[in-house]
């Protein structure tokens, strides 16, 4: 079976015997091509199934419409909201999405990134994956000139526009809520240190639980990559502790359905023996029983001022980036398993 040769702008002209050239200007409308010209090089064009090279185009132009977006998976309520919200906005600026998935692996997202600077996109908007520690490849794409977003995981070291919500008060919001409900030994599964959202919820569950002067033990504190799986894992961890916590915050939605599927295997009864609070606001937690405590993440508004704040980017092309963050607030959705109180 052989390959079938792509057709050329120059085999169209080769068709119509005229230049190159004027095939190109035809098929972009440009006003110095009759009309009778343009419709038969689109009319030859339909017939030989020419596809347009577009990024041959856009090297040309300097411009791609296309804007590259890295988020680590996109099987999350979050994270396909916020994509929802970017592309409805860019969508009506004229602007394509490539998304990219770095599925929390640092390999796969440094990856991504290349594969979207070599598609010539006009800016990449991004949230990091758990395993990113060297922000060299965000740097690349500093040195580029190429804007550069970032969104609920960002670093505060790169210097560019970062949407998110307030981590370290929504830590304490969420401590707030549990001592209200008579928790005395509250544990806290979280991500890892190194990403900046989740060592902002640990410094808030941390000062918070100093600020109730409830105890603040190493074994109550537990980093993890907050899949379902490590939930399960590390809630298992907490229930083999001669003392065993009241209560448990955990750092996302889907380790917290992990942590509850074990809770309801151990016939622990939930929130009435140990509360449990979750964050995201995934779907699932209001359909689960007992239904989730959780926080809300306002995903729709963050891909909204993520759109926009790249709108504002490329009205100013050359414009060195700086520091620039949209913080929004949090909401604690208080539900079954963790309202002692009723």
């Amino acid at each position: 079976m052989t390959n079938k040769k792509k057709t050329t702008i120059k085999d169209i002209a080769n068709v119509l015997n005229i230049s190159p050239a004027a095939v190109s200007k035809a098929l972009h409308d440009d006003s110095r091509i009759s009309d009778k010209t343009k419709e038969a090089v689109k009319e030859v064009a339909k017939k030989l199934n020419y596809q347009p090279n577009h990024l041959a185009s856009a090297l040309r132009r300097g411009k791609s419409n296309l804007v590259g977006l890295i988020v680590p998976r996109t099987n999350s309520n979050f994270f396909s909201s916020v994509i929802q919200n970017i592309e409805e906005v860019l969508n009506k600026k004229g602007y394509n999405i490539i998304i990219t998935q770095s599925n929390e692996s640092f390999k796969k997202e440094c990856s991504n990134i290349d594969t979207l600077l070599f598609t010539q996109v006009d800016g990449i908007i991004a949230s990091m994956a758990n395993e990113t520690i060297s922000l060299d490849y965000y740097e690349k794409i500093k040195s580029k000139g190429i804007p550069l977003i970032l969104f609920d995981r960002g670093e505060n070291d790169l210097n560019v526009d970062y949407i998110g919500i307030n981590d370290y008060d929504s830590s304490h919001m969420i401590v707030e809520h549990l001592v209200e409900q008579g928790c005395k030994r509250i544990a806290h599964i979280g991500g890892y240190r190194h990403t900046r959202i989740f060592n902002n919820r640990i410094r808030g569950y941390m000062d918070a639980i100093a600020k109730h002067n409830l105890p603040l033990k190493e074994e109550l504190l537990i980093e993890s990559s907050l899949t379902i799986e490590d939930g399960r894992k590390k809630m298992k961890q907490l229930l083999e502790l001669k003392n065993r916590p009241d209560a448990v915050y955990v750092a996302a939605d889907y380790a917290a359905l992990g942590a509850l599927q074990v809770l309801e295997e151990e016939h622990i009864k939930v929130p009435e023996d140990i509360a449990l609070v979750g964050f995201g606001n995934e779907p699932f937690t209001a359909l689960v029983n007992p239904s989730i405590t959780t926080v809300n993440q306002h995903s729709d508004e963050i891909g909204k001022q993520v759109a926009l704040t790249f709108l504002e980017r490329v009205k100013t092309p050359g414009k060195k980036q700086t520091l620039n963050k949209i913080i929004l607030g949090a909401e604690l959705i208080v539900r079954d398993s963790s309202n002692k109180k009723g």
